[in-house]
């Protein structure tokens, strides 16, 4: 794929309740559903006019044994699957699921950063025929609706994530905002403006990514939350642009977020 080391290419909810989810973001996000074609795994694509997004799958009961919780992760793309595996444990980070490949898919590691932020990173396989082709999941260059619009980490240490993901995907400062009590707010910068990054709050229990996606009116977003038993954590608030922004909990217990414009 033509997406550069460092870009964000995928999206993917983990949740108890596959079939919940779907009907949730479903109408809340304008997204279609369709089952993978992956033998033995219930992994179903996600995507906004025609356009991959991301995927959704329940946890098994071995996930959850483990600890694992409904939540939604983030595909990195790099160059050399191992490499990076090596180069993220070399740097502090650490390795939950080792390179592993998904025939016709690609290869993939699930890892975390100094902090325990978890992501997964990969090399995709290109699609038969399609040697060129570029994630949109992420909308770099223009908003898309139905697709990633901002990629938000919360960390107990920014000074340290910032070396961590500049050293590994060559991410760079861009200008922060005073945030008040709240500490800095740091852009990130990828060729274009990725994502953001700030001190964790004392009421998150972990450092983690929260991923942003556009919808067309951010308060009929609102209500469709709160119709289908979502839970709202922040409400609406402008934010540079003019858009407005939404932090909300899915059913399942999953942390998501919003941005759109206000009508």
């Amino acid at each position: 794929m033509t997406n550069k080391h460092g870009d964000f290419i995928w999206y993917e909810l983990l949740t108890s309740d596959a079939d919940a989810a779907q009907n949730f973001y479903g109408p809340l996000v304008g997204w279609d559903f369709a089952d993978s074609g992956q033998a033995d795994v219930d992994y179903r694509e996600i995507s906004m006019n025609g356009g991959g997004v991301g995927g959704l799958m329940p946890l098994t009961p071995e996930m959850t044994a483990n600890g694992a919780r409904p939540c939604w992760l983030g595909y990195i793309n790099v160059e050399d699957v191992d490499r990076m595996a090596e180069a993220i444990l070399s740097a502090g980070g650490s390795v939950h699921f080792e390179p592993k490949d998904i025939p016709g898919v690609g290869r993939f590691a699930f890892v975390a950063d100094q902090q325990g932020a978890m992501f997964y990173v990969m090399k995709p396989t290109p699609p038969a025929g399609d040697p060129d082709a570029i994630s949109k999941a992420f909308a770099a260059t223009e908003p898309m609706v139905g697709h990633c619009a901002w990629n938000e980490l919360a960390t107990s240490d920014p000074e340290a994530a910032l070396n961590f993901y500049h050293d590994l995907f060559g991410w760079e400062k861009d200008e922060e905002m005073d945030m008040g009590p709240m500490g800095t707010y740091t852009m990130l910068r990828h060729d274009f403006m990725m994502g953001g990054m700030m001190a964790k709050p004392d009421g998150m229990p972990v450092s983690a990514w929260t991923y942003y996606f556009r919808v067309p009116d951010i308060d009929v977003a609102v209500d469709t939350i709160k119709a289908k038993g979502g839970e709202i954590i922040v409400e609406p608030m402008e934010i540079p642009g003019g858009d407005f922004s939404v932090n909300a909990m899915d059913p399942q217990g999953a942390a998501f977020a919003l941005v759109g414009p206000r009508h």
